[in-house]
């Protein structure tokens, strides 16, 4: 599926993908039934707590991407089948019985989005597996292209005024949890799975340091397990697919969260002729004495 290069749009509402010609997204969008959950949204408007956004992904290229690719917004749209038996074959495929249990409080560390248990045949715990489910997220709202469609039936334009907040939800939110989930399961001598988009993945290789991150190892407590968004054209419709699977240490993590590899920093001459920049944008600094200095540099 092609999509011009500037299209920022959503591609899936309500788990439906978004098409002109589609006579039932008005309904669905009445409806706010989330097919991931099984059950309605529970992702409300903040202005309007009873409206459900229903957006589970939304149509854009980031920095780290040269297409147009649908990224997942929303961590619900991840519970699908096709998470849930991946992560039994890559990880579980040696247990007999396997049961998932949400939200698992986990301490200090807070909770965990899914835990798998396995049990013997008195229905007694005998083993368990962590799983978080990581989702990117937007800044400013996609949410005018859902008024558009119920106004006119379509979106009144290919391009709406937001962004897709990467750092927010990748370098800091997810890391700060992997390491403080990640200690508390290598204290244990266990792993936890963080489940991404294979977007995400690619945003955190650009922009922090993963040169401690390796292909599968089952003896690191800490994986990142990406899956795909691939169009199922006998359903029509967007599907989750396994990519692969990424392993790291504590010190791997502690790596990312510091953020990106020397060679990657600003110089001091870069980040100056951005303060000069900026200045002169918000009328601090007067353009004229530094015209000299910005031609110079070729900034």
């Amino acid at each position: 599926m092609s999509k011009k290069a500037l299209d920022k749009h959503p591609s899936e509402i309500f788990g439906c993908p978004y098409c002109d010609t589609s006579s039932d997204l008005r309904e669905n969008i009445k409806q706010q039934y989330c097919p991931f959950i099984r059950a309605t949204c529970v992702k409300p408007r903040k202005s309007e707590p009873h409206i459900k956004v229903g957006i589970c992904s939304l149509w854009y290229k980031g920095k780290s991407s040269d297409e147009v690719k649908p990224v997942i917004i929303c961590p619900q749209r991840f519970k699908e089948d096709a998470m849930f038996n991946a992560i039994r074959k890559q990880y579980l495929s040696h247990w007999d019985n396997i049961e998932w249990i949400p939200e698992v409080n986990i301490g200090i560390g807070g909770s965990v989005d899914y835990v798998a248990i396995t049990t013997n045949k008195a229905g007694e715990i005998i083993d368990f597996f962590c799983v978080e489910l990581q989702a990117a997220g937007t800044t400013g709202s996609p949410y005018q292209a859902i008024r558009d469609i119920m106004q006119t039936g379509k979106m009144a334009s290919n391009t709406y005024n937001f962004g897709i907040n990467w750092a927010n939800e990748y370098s800091k939110t997810m890391m700060q949890q992997a390491y403080k989930k990640g200690k508390i399961l290598n204290h244990w001598k266990r792993k936890i799975v963080f489940v991404i988009q294979d977007v995400g993945m690619s945003y955190l290789n650009s922009s922090t340091d993963t040169s401690k991150i390796v292909t599968s190892n089952k003896d690191m407590p800490v994986d990142f397990c990406t899956f795909k968004m691939e169009m199922d054209t006998s359903q029509k419709k967007w599907v989750l697919k396994f990519d692969k699977i990424y392993s790291t240490d504590i010190d791997g993590i502690n790596l990312m969260l510091g953020g990106a590899k020397v060679d990657m920093y600003l110089t001091e001459q870069d980040f100056t002729q951005n303060i000069i920049r900026k200045g002169i944008a918000e009328k601090i600094l007067k353009k004229e004495l530094y015209a000299k200095y910005l031609s110079d540099t070729g900034a």
